[in-house]
Protein backbone atom coordinates (compact mmCIF):
# COMPACT_ATOMS: atom_id res chain seq x y z
CA UNK A 1 0.00 0.00 0.00
CA UNK A 2 1.31 3.60 -1.01
CA UNK A 3 2.58 5.61 2.32
CA UNK A 4 1.50 8.82 1.69
CA UNK A 5 3.44 12.44 3.28
CA UNK A 6 1.44 12.75 6.37
CA UNK A 7 2.57 8.89 7.30
CA UNK A 8 6.17 9.26 6.34
CA UNK A 9 6.16 12.29 8.61
CA UNK A 10 3.05 12.14 10.99
CA UNK A 11 3.17 16.16 9.76
CA UNK A 12 -0.67 17.95 8.94
CA UNK A 13 -1.89 21.23 8.71
CA UNK A 14 -3.89 23.38 10.65
CA UNK A 15 -5.76 26.10 8.48
CA UNK A 16 -6.83 28.89 10.80
CA UNK A 17 -9.28 32.49 10.76
CA UNK A 18 -6.71 35.34 10.70
CA UNK A 19 -5.69 36.76 13.81
CA UNK A 20 -6.47 33.09 15.75
CA UNK A 21 -2.55 31.91 15.74
CA UNK A 22 -1.73 32.27 18.93
CA UNK A 23 -5.22 30.92 20.56
CA UNK A 24 -5.33 27.49 17.65
CA UNK A 25 -1.38 27.43 18.99
CA UNK A 26 -2.58 26.68 22.44
CA UNK A 27 -5.38 24.57 21.67
CA UNK A 28 -3.53 22.20 19.50
CA UNK A 29 -0.33 21.88 22.20
CA UNK A 30 -3.28 20.76 24.86
CA UNK A 31 -4.52 18.32 22.36
CA UNK A 32 -0.98 16.69 22.03
CA UNK A 33 0.60 18.39 18.56
CA UNK A 34 4.37 19.04 18.61
CA UNK A 35 6.37 21.29 16.66
CA UNK A 36 3.94 23.81 15.97
CA UNK A 37 5.16 25.85 13.06
CA UNK A 38 2.80 29.62 12.38
CA UNK A 39 2.74 29.93 8.51
CA UNK A 40 0.25 32.40 8.08
CA UNK A 41 -3.08 31.36 8.33
CA UNK A 42 -1.99 28.11 8.84
CA UNK A 43 0.20 25.47 11.54
CA UNK A 44 2.02 23.42 10.22
CA UNK A 45 2.47 20.12 13.36
CA UNK A 46 3.36 16.67 14.51
CA UNK A 47 0.67 14.42 15.82
CA UNK A 48 0.42 10.45 16.41
CA UNK A 49 -2.87 8.96 14.80
CA UNK A 50 -4.28 9.18 18.24
CA UNK A 51 -3.82 12.84 18.81
CA UNK A 52 -4.78 13.68 15.24
CA UNK A 53 -8.83 12.16 16.17
CA UNK A 54 -8.39 14.26 19.19
CA UNK A 55 -7.59 17.26 17.42
CA UNK A 56 -10.76 16.61 14.80
CA UNK A 57 -12.54 15.71 17.57
CA UNK A 58 -12.41 18.39 19.81
CA UNK A 59 -10.32 21.84 18.14
CA UNK A 60 -12.76 24.74 17.81
CA UNK A 61 -9.57 27.64 16.94
CA UNK A 62 -9.11 25.95 13.50
CA UNK A 63 -11.54 26.15 10.10
CA UNK A 64 -9.74 22.83 8.24
CA UNK A 65 -7.85 20.10 9.23
CA UNK A 66 -5.22 18.77 6.35
CA UNK A 67 -3.32 15.51 6.05
CA UNK A 68 -1.03 16.19 3.19
CA UNK A 69 -0.73 13.12 0.92
CA UNK A 70 1.80 14.25 -1.81
CA UNK A 71 4.03 17.56 -2.20
CA UNK A 72 5.54 17.99 -6.17
CA UNK A 73 6.96 20.48 -8.05
CA UNK A 74 3.42 22.35 -9.65
CA UNK A 75 4.46 25.25 -12.42
CA UNK A 76 2.06 24.03 -15.12
CA UNK A 77 -0.90 22.00 -15.70
CA UNK A 78 0.74 19.01 -16.92
CA UNK A 79 2.59 18.64 -13.71
CA UNK A 80 -0.77 18.70 -11.55
CA UNK A 81 -2.30 16.34 -13.58
CA UNK A 82 0.73 13.66 -13.93
CA UNK A 83 0.65 14.27 -9.50
CA UNK A 84 -2.76 14.05 -9.71
CA UNK A 85 -2.38 10.05 -11.32
CA UNK A 86 0.17 8.93 -9.06
CA UNK A 87 -1.99 8.89 -5.61
CA UNK A 88 -4.22 5.90 -5.48
CA UNK A 89 -7.70 7.49 -5.18
CA UNK A 90 -9.44 3.80 -4.58
CA UNK A 91 -7.74 3.57 -1.39
CA UNK A 92 -9.04 6.90 -0.18
CA UNK A 93 -12.66 6.29 -1.55
CA UNK A 94 -15.33 4.11 -3.91
CA UNK A 95 -16.29 5.02 -7.16
CA UNK A 96 -19.79 5.24 -6.16
CA UNK A 97 -18.53 8.19 -3.39
CA UNK A 98 -18.98 11.58 -4.15
CA UNK A 99 -15.92 14.05 -4.34
CA UNK A 100 -15.15 17.85 -4.16
CA UNK A 101 -12.16 20.11 -4.48
CA UNK A 102 -10.75 23.58 -3.31
CA UNK A 103 -8.09 25.00 -4.40
CA UNK A 104 -6.26 27.95 -3.56
CA UNK A 105 -3.03 29.28 -5.80
CA UNK A 106 -0.65 31.90 -4.99
CA UNK A 107 2.35 33.37 -7.41
CA UNK A 108 2.69 30.50 -9.74
CA UNK A 109 2.07 31.72 -13.83
CA UNK A 110 1.32 28.56 -14.96
CA UNK A 111 -2.50 28.51 -13.19
CA UNK A 112 -4.43 31.33 -13.99
CA UNK A 113 -6.73 30.35 -10.94
CA UNK A 114 -7.81 28.21 -8.48
CA UNK A 115 -10.44 26.85 -10.47
CA UNK A 116 -8.88 26.14 -13.34
CA UNK A 117 -6.34 24.19 -10.89
CA UNK A 118 -8.99 22.39 -9.33
CA UNK A 119 -10.22 21.21 -12.78
CA UNK A 120 -7.20 19.89 -13.80
CA UNK A 121 -7.04 17.72 -10.61
CA UNK A 122 -10.82 16.47 -10.71
CA UNK A 123 -9.74 15.57 -14.48
CA UNK A 124 -6.86 13.32 -12.65
CA UNK A 125 -9.05 12.21 -10.22
CA UNK A 126 -11.56 11.54 -12.88
CA UNK A 127 -9.46 9.32 -15.27
CA UNK A 128 -7.74 6.96 -12.94
CA UNK A 129 -10.67 5.88 -11.99
CA UNK A 130 -11.82 5.51 -15.60
CA UNK A 131 -8.23 3.52 -16.28
CA UNK A 132 -8.88 1.57 -13.05
CA UNK A 133 -12.68 0.59 -13.33
CA UNK A 134 -14.00 1.83 -16.57
CA UNK A 135 -15.75 4.83 -14.30
CA UNK A 136 -15.66 7.75 -13.04
CA UNK A 137 -17.31 8.84 -9.31
CA UNK A 138 -19.09 12.41 -8.65
CA UNK A 139 -18.18 15.27 -7.82
CA UNK A 140 -20.83 16.94 -5.36
CA UNK A 141 -19.51 20.53 -4.71
CA UNK A 142 -22.12 20.69 -1.61
CA UNK A 143 -22.10 17.39 0.65
CA UNK A 144 -18.90 15.24 -0.79
CA UNK A 145 -18.05 12.20 0.96
CA UNK A 146 -14.75 13.42 0.57
CA UNK A 147 -13.14 16.98 0.98
CA UNK A 148 -9.46 17.23 -1.22
CA UNK A 149 -7.19 20.27 -0.88
CA UNK A 150 -5.05 21.97 -3.64
CA UNK A 151 -2.54 24.19 -2.85
CA UNK A 152 -0.22 25.73 -4.82
CA UNK A 153 2.73 27.72 -4.12
CA UNK A 154 5.71 29.53 -5.70
CA UNK A 155 5.26 26.54 -8.55
CA UNK A 156 5.19 23.72 -5.62
CA UNK A 157 1.97 22.24 -5.49
CA UNK A 158 0.28 20.04 -2.48
CA UNK A 159 -2.91 17.82 -2.41
CA UNK A 160 -4.10 17.07 0.94
CA UNK A 161 -7.47 15.16 2.40
CA UNK A 162 -9.38 16.64 4.44
CA UNK A 163 -9.53 15.58 7.55
CA UNK A 164 -12.88 17.09 9.23
CA UNK A 165 -15.12 16.51 5.96
CA UNK A 166 -15.18 20.38 5.55
CA UNK A 167 -15.32 23.64 7.39
CA UNK A 168 -15.00 22.62 11.17
CA UNK A 169 -17.10 25.86 12.22
CA UNK A 170 -20.01 23.49 11.32
CA UNK A 171 -20.38 22.16 14.91
CA UNK A 172 -24.27 20.65 13.88
CA UNK A 173 -25.68 22.76 16.27
CA UNK A 174 -26.89 25.48 14.38
CA UNK A 175 -29.97 24.66 12.67
CA UNK A 176 -31.50 27.94 12.63
CA UNK A 177 -30.30 31.21 11.82
CA UNK A 178 -30.38 35.09 11.97
CA UNK A 179 -29.32 37.69 8.79
CA UNK A 180 -25.19 37.28 9.34
CA UNK A 181 -24.62 35.24 12.47
CA UNK A 182 -21.26 35.41 14.53
CA UNK A 183 -19.33 32.10 12.78
CA UNK A 184 -18.63 29.57 15.51
CA UNK A 185 -15.20 29.76 15.41
CA UNK A 186 -14.91 33.42 16.22
CA UNK A 187 -17.61 33.14 18.69
CA UNK A 188 -15.46 30.20 20.54
CA UNK A 189 -12.47 32.12 20.33
CA UNK A 190 -14.49 35.36 22.17
CA UNK A 191 -15.05 32.87 25.05
CA UNK A 192 -11.69 32.06 25.30
CA UNK A 193 -10.50 35.69 24.85
CA UNK A 194 -12.62 36.67 27.76
CA UNK A 195 -10.81 34.39 29.73
CA UNK A 196 -14.42 32.84 31.19
CA UNK A 197 -13.98 29.49 33.28
CA UNK A 198 -18.02 29.10 34.43
CA UNK A 199 -17.18 31.50 37.67
CA UNK A 200 -18.92 33.84 36.69
CA UNK A 201 -22.39 34.32 34.78
CA UNK A 202 -22.21 35.16 31.63
CA UNK A 203 -25.20 36.80 29.68
CA UNK A 204 -25.28 37.76 25.70
CA UNK A 205 -27.77 40.42 25.17
CA UNK A 206 -28.43 40.77 21.63
CA UNK A 207 -27.90 36.99 21.18
CA UNK A 208 -29.65 36.66 17.78
CA UNK A 209 -29.46 32.74 17.30
CA UNK A 210 -27.51 31.84 19.99
CA UNK A 211 -24.24 30.82 18.79
CA UNK A 212 -21.82 32.62 21.56
CA UNK A 213 -23.91 31.22 24.19
CA UNK A 214 -23.62 27.37 22.47
CA UNK A 215 -19.82 28.25 21.98
CA UNK A 216 -19.41 29.14 26.01
CA UNK A 217 -21.74 26.08 26.96
CA UNK A 218 -19.17 23.83 24.76
CA UNK A 219 -16.57 25.99 26.48
CA UNK A 220 -17.50 25.63 30.34
CA UNK A 221 -18.73 22.24 29.92
CA UNK A 222 -15.86 20.66 27.94
CA UNK A 223 -18.18 19.21 25.07
CA UNK A 224 -16.69 18.54 21.74
CA UNK A 225 -16.52 20.69 19.13
CA UNK A 226 -17.37 17.57 16.86
CA UNK A 227 -19.87 16.06 19.51
CA UNK A 228 -22.96 16.44 16.75
CA UNK A 229 -20.71 15.62 13.87
CA UNK A 230 -19.58 12.47 12.16
CA UNK A 231 -16.25 11.25 11.80
CA UNK A 232 -15.44 13.59 8.74
CA UNK A 233 -12.65 12.68 6.13
CA UNK A 234 -10.86 10.52 8.91
CA UNK A 235 -12.39 6.97 8.37
CA UNK A 236 -11.10 8.22 4.59
CA UNK A 237 -7.25 8.02 5.70
CA UNK A 238 -6.12 4.69 4.51
CA UNK A 239 -4.66 3.73 7.70
CA UNK A 240 -7.40 4.85 9.89
CA UNK A 241 -8.13 2.91 13.13
CA UNK A 242 -11.72 2.94 13.96
CA UNK A 243 -11.32 1.20 17.18
CA UNK A 244 -8.95 4.09 18.18
CA UNK A 245 -11.56 6.76 17.23
CA UNK A 246 -13.68 5.36 19.70
CA UNK A 247 -11.52 5.49 22.29
CA UNK A 248 -10.52 8.73 21.94
CA UNK A 249 -14.19 10.14 21.32
CA UNK A 250 -14.88 8.33 24.69
CA UNK A 251 -12.44 9.59 26.91
CA UNK A 252 -13.19 13.32 25.10
CA UNK A 253 -16.83 12.39 26.28
CA UNK A 254 -16.30 11.62 29.79
CA UNK A 255 -14.58 14.54 30.32
CA UNK A 256 -17.69 16.51 29.73
CA UNK A 257 -19.40 18.09 33.24
CA UNK A 258 -23.33 19.26 33.63
CA UNK A 259 -24.19 23.22 33.34
CA UNK A 260 -25.20 25.28 36.43
CA UNK A 261 -29.03 26.27 35.80
CA UNK A 262 -28.87 29.94 35.48
CA UNK A 263 -24.81 30.53 34.65
CA UNK A 264 -25.26 31.30 31.10
CA UNK A 265 -28.40 33.77 29.68
CA UNK A 266 -29.25 35.73 26.22
CA UNK A 267 -31.90 37.70 25.51
CA UNK A 268 -33.11 40.02 22.27
CA UNK A 269 -35.72 41.84 21.25
CA UNK A 270 -36.49 39.72 17.87
CA UNK A 271 -38.82 36.36 18.84
CA UNK A 272 -37.33 34.62 15.89
CA UNK A 273 -33.97 34.76 17.12
CA UNK A 274 -34.96 33.49 20.90
CA UNK A 275 -37.20 30.41 18.66
CA UNK A 276 -33.91 29.88 16.87
CA UNK A 277 -31.22 30.14 19.76
CA UNK A 278 -33.62 27.92 21.85
CA UNK A 279 -33.87 25.67 19.05
CA UNK A 280 -30.08 25.64 18.91
CA UNK A 281 -29.10 25.51 22.34
CA UNK A 282 -31.47 22.49 22.99
CA UNK A 283 -29.35 20.31 20.31
CA UNK A 284 -25.89 20.35 22.89
CA UNK A 285 -26.38 18.49 26.37
CA UNK A 286 -27.16 21.01 28.80
CA UNK A 287 -28.44 23.57 26.00
CA UNK A 288 -31.98 23.55 28.20
CA UNK A 289 -30.20 25.06 31.11
CA UNK A 290 -29.75 28.15 29.38
CA UNK A 291 -32.14 31.36 30.37
CA UNK A 292 -33.56 32.48 26.77
CA UNK A 293 -36.07 35.34 26.71
CA UNK A 294 -37.11 38.64 24.56
CA UNK A 295 -36.12 41.18 26.13
CA UNK A 296 -34.46 44.55 24.52
CA UNK A 297 -31.49 45.07 26.10
CA UNK A 298 -32.26 49.01 27.00
CA UNK A 299 -35.25 47.22 29.15
CA UNK A 300 -32.94 44.66 30.67
CA UNK A 301 -31.96 45.05 34.49
CA UNK A 302 -28.41 44.51 33.19
CA UNK A 303 -25.48 42.04 35.15
CA UNK A 304 -23.13 43.11 37.95
CA UNK A 305 -20.18 41.29 38.56
CA UNK A 306 -20.55 38.97 35.62
CA UNK A 307 -19.09 38.42 32.07
CA UNK A 308 -21.38 39.88 29.18
CA UNK A 309 -20.40 38.59 25.40
CA UNK A 310 -22.24 40.51 22.55
CA UNK A 311 -22.31 40.68 18.74
CA UNK A 312 -24.12 43.48 17.78
CA UNK A 313 -25.83 44.60 14.58
CA UNK A 314 -23.18 46.31 12.44
CA UNK A 315 -25.43 46.65 8.93
CA UNK A 316 -26.44 44.01 7.42
CA UNK A 317 -28.06 42.86 11.11
CA UNK A 318 -29.67 46.17 11.22
CA UNK A 319 -33.33 46.63 11.63
CA UNK A 320 -34.29 49.15 8.60
CA UNK A 321 -34.74 52.83 9.71
CA UNK A 322 -32.20 52.50 12.91
CA UNK A 323 -29.90 54.51 13.57
CA UNK A 324 -26.52 52.55 14.29
CA UNK A 325 -24.80 55.09 16.25
CA UNK A 326 -27.85 55.79 18.68
CA UNK A 327 -27.67 51.60 19.18
CA UNK A 328 -24.32 51.65 19.90
CA UNK A 329 -24.37 54.59 22.32
CA UNK A 330 -27.41 53.09 24.34
CA UNK A 331 -25.38 50.14 24.34
CA UNK A 332 -22.69 52.00 26.40
CA UNK A 333 -24.92 53.45 28.66
CA UNK A 334 -26.44 50.48 29.44
CA UNK A 335 -23.40 48.27 30.06
CA UNK A 336 -21.73 51.48 32.43
CA UNK A 337 -24.62 51.93 34.37
CA UNK A 338 -26.17 48.58 34.68
CA UNK A 339 -23.18 46.17 34.50
CA UNK A 340 -21.38 47.15 37.44
CA UNK A 341 -18.44 45.09 38.41
CA UNK A 342 -18.71 42.95 34.89
CA UNK A 343 -16.31 42.23 31.77
CA UNK A 344 -17.85 43.11 28.54
CA UNK A 345 -16.30 41.58 24.83
CA UNK A 346 -17.62 43.24 22.31
CA UNK A 347 -17.30 42.20 18.29
CA UNK A 348 -17.63 45.19 15.95
CA UNK A 349 -17.64 43.46 12.73
CA UNK A 350 -17.08 47.33 11.61
CA UNK A 351 -14.16 48.76 13.16
CA UNK A 352 -15.57 52.10 12.98
CA UNK A 353 -18.22 52.11 15.35
CA UNK A 354 -15.82 51.35 18.45
CA UNK A 355 -15.82 55.37 18.85
CA UNK A 356 -19.61 55.27 18.84
CA UNK A 357 -20.31 52.91 22.20
CA UNK A 358 -18.43 55.81 24.44
CA UNK A 359 -16.70 53.22 26.68
CA UNK A 360 -12.93 53.25 26.90
CA UNK A 361 -11.48 49.82 25.76
CA UNK A 362 -9.19 47.89 28.03
CA UNK A 363 -7.58 46.10 24.97
CA UNK A 364 -8.34 45.73 21.47
CA UNK A 365 -7.59 42.03 19.72
CA UNK A 366 -8.16 41.69 15.72
CA UNK A 367 -10.44 38.88 14.71
CA UNK A 368 -11.96 38.25 11.15
CA UNK A 369 -16.17 37.27 10.79
CA UNK A 370 -15.95 35.68 7.40
CA UNK A 371 -14.87 38.52 5.37
CA UNK A 372 -15.15 41.09 8.07
CA UNK A 373 -11.79 42.29 9.54
CA UNK A 374 -13.28 42.77 12.71
CA UNK A 375 -12.28 43.18 16.55
CA UNK A 376 -12.91 42.12 19.83
CA UNK A 377 -12.87 44.81 22.41
CA UNK A 378 -12.83 44.26 26.00
CA UNK A 379 -14.29 46.60 28.47
CA UNK A 380 -13.65 46.91 32.42
CA UNK A 381 -17.17 48.01 33.56
CA UNK A 382 -16.39 49.68 37.26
Amino acid sequence: MTRYLYQKHQRYVAQIPAGMAELATTELAALGARDIAVLGRSLRFTATPPQIYAIVYQARCVSRLLAPLLNFPCDRREALYRAGRQIRWEQLFHLRQTFAIFANVIDTPGFTNSHFASQCLKDAIADHFRQKMGKRPSVDRRHPHIWINLYIHNGQGTISLDLGGGALHRRGYRRQSVIAPIQEIVAAAMVQLSGWRGDRPLHDPMCGSGTLLCEALMHTCRIPAGHLRDAGGLPRLPDFDGAQWKRVKAAADRQMEPLTTGLISGSDKDHRAIQAARQNCRRLPGGRQINLYRKDFREHPGLQNGVILCNPPYGLRLERGAEIGTLYKALGDWLKQRCSGSSAFIYFGNRELIKKIGLKPAWKKPLRNAELDGRVVKYELY
